[in-house]
C-alpha cells in the first residue's frame, strides 16, 4: 500500500499534537504515562511554592505539585499528585518546608504509619508551614539588628558627644598631655637606664649581699629548728610556775606572814631588834673601853672590881 503525501503529513500532525499536549502537561506536573492520585491541601501562605514541585516522603520523591487555585475563602488550594505506589493514610501531614538557602520550596508529606485507613484520590489532607532557614535566620537577625541600631544610635551619640568635648581648645590640651606623658616615658626611660648601670656596676655588691642574706637565713633557719627542739613549750611553762610561786611569796611578805612578812610588818620585832642592837652596841662600847672588867688576869691573887655602868649610855658617832 502506497503512502500517500497527505497521509505522511497527518500522521506528523497528530504526533506534533500528541506531543505537544504531553510536553505541555508534564511541564505543569502532570505525567500522562504514569498512574496517579491526587490529593489537595489547604494553605494561608504558600509563598516560594511553585508548580512542579517535588513532593518527598523521608527524602524520597513521590510526586509532584499539579496546581495551586486561590479560593473565595482566601485560602490557597494545592493539588498533589502522589503515584500508586505509595500509600496514604487520611491522617497524614502535608508539610511545606525550605531544604536550603538556594533551592525553594518543597512539600514534605509527613505519614502516620499508625494509621491504616489510607487516603483515596480528592481526599483534603492536613497542611502545614514549617519555618525554612532563611526564616529561622530572619527571626534570629531581627533582634540582633535592633540592637545593632540602638548600639550605633549610641556609639553616634558618643561621637557627637566627643566633638562636642574636643574643639579646639580640647584638642590643644590633648594634644599637650600627650606631649607631657610623652616626655615622662623619656625621663622614665632614663631613669630605667641609669638604675641599670647601677646595678651593673655594683652587680658584684649585690651578689655579696644576696649570699650573706641566704647565709643570714640558713642560719635563722638552724636556730628556728634549735627552738623548736628546745621545747620553748615546757619551758615557758616551767616559767610560767616559777612566776606563780614569786608572786605567791610576795603576796605572803606583803600579808606579813612568815619570818620575813613578821620582819617588814611587824613594828613590835623591829623595836626589840632595834633595842638589842643598841645593847649590843653599848656592851662592845664597854668592852671595848675596860676590858679588865671581862678579862681578869692576875699573877697575885688581886680580886676583881666592881662592875660600875657607863656614865653616858649614848654612842658617840
Amino acid at each position: 500500500m502506497k503512502v500517500t503525501r497527505e497521509i505522511k503529513t497527518a500522521i506528523l500532525v497528530i504526533s506534533s499534537i500528541l506531543l505537544f499536549i504531553w510536553g505541555y502537561s508534564f511541564l505543569r506536573g502532570r505525567d500522562l504515562f504514569s498512574d496517579y492520585k491526587t490529593f489537595y491541601v489547604e494553605y494561608d501562605n504558600v509563598e516560594g511554592l511553585a508548580t512542579s514541585a517535588p513532593i518527598t516522603i523521608n527524602g524520597l520523591i513521590v510526586g509532584k505539585l499539579s496546581g495551586i487555585k486561590l479560593q473565595n475563602s482566601g485560602k490557597l488550594l494545592v493539588e498533589l499528585q502522589i503515584k500508586n505506589d505509595f500509600p496514604i493514610s487520611k491522617s497524614s501531614i502535608v508539610s511545606i518546608y525550605e531544604p536550603g538557602l538556594i533551592a525553594g520550596k518543597q512539600i514534605m508529606i509527613i505519614p502516620n504509619l499508625e494509621d491504616k485507613e489510607l487516603a483515596v484520590s480528592g481526599t483534603r489532607l492536613v497542611g502545614i508551614n514549617k519555618p525554612g532557614l532563611t526564616t529561622l535566620v530572619g527571626e534570629k537577625l531581627a533582634p540582633i539588628q535592633e540592637k545593632l541600631d540602638k548600639v550605633l544610635l549610641n556609639a553616634d551619640k558618643l561621637l557627637s558627644g566627643i566633638n562636642n568635648v574636643l574643639d579646639k581648645e580640647g584638642q590643644a590640651h590633648l594634644k599637650k598631655s600627650l606631649a607631657e606623658l610623652s616626655q615622662t616615658m623619656e625621663q622614665f626611660h632614663n631613669a630605667s637606664s641609669g638604675l641599670n648601670g647601677i646595678i651593673t656596676n655594683n652587680k658584684g655588691k649585690i651578689d655579696g649581699i644576696v649570699s650573706n642574706f641566704s647565709k643570714v637565713s640558713s642560719d635563722f633557719s638552724k636556730i628556728s629548728d634549735s627552738l623548736q627542739k628546745a621545747d620553748l613549750g615546757k619551758t615557758a611553762k616551767n616559767l610560767q610556775l616559777t612566776l606563780n610561786k614569786v608572786d605567791k611569796i610576795m603576796s605572803d611578805l606583803d600579808a606579813g606572814k612568815g619570818t620575813m612578812g613578821k620582819l617588814l610588818k611587824d613594828d613590835a620585832l623591829y623595836a626589840n631588834l632595834a633595842k638589842t642592837s643598841k645593847e649590843l652596841e653599848l656592851l662592845l662600847q664597854d668592852v671595848r673601853l675596860n676590858p679588865t672588867r671581862y678579862v681578869n688576869v692576875s699573877l697575885f691573887g688581886k680580886k676583881n672590881k666592881p662592875y660600875v655602868a657607863p656614865v653616858n649610855d649614848t654612842i658617840k658617832k
